[in-house]
């Protein structure tokens, strides 16, 4: 069975409709940092190119670490 993919819109308009607000109230929350844990969020046009390479770098530290852990872990496991 395939994922389904839903639109950016679609998903919005879902969420603007459950909540009952406003649309440009759900934009205003998503890209401001105080509600969305100090993350600048992909779609946010206002990233300068040198963001956008701070989040994939970061994004991919993120990666590193969890891979990092696992892989310990999976020693631990091995030496008993």
């Amino acid at each position: 069975m395939k994922a389904r993919l839903f639109t950016e819109e679609f998903k919005k308009k879902s969420v603007v409709e459950e909540l009952d607000i406003r649309a440009d109230l759900l934009s205003k929350w998503r890209n401001n940092p105080l509600y969305n844990a100090g993350y600048l969020l992909a779609d946010n046009p206002k990233l300068s190119e040198g963001q956008l390479k701070i989040r994939r770098l970061e994004k991919e530290l993120r990666e590193i670490k969890l891979e990092s852990e696992i892989l310990k872990k999976h020693w631990a496991f091995l030496q008993k």
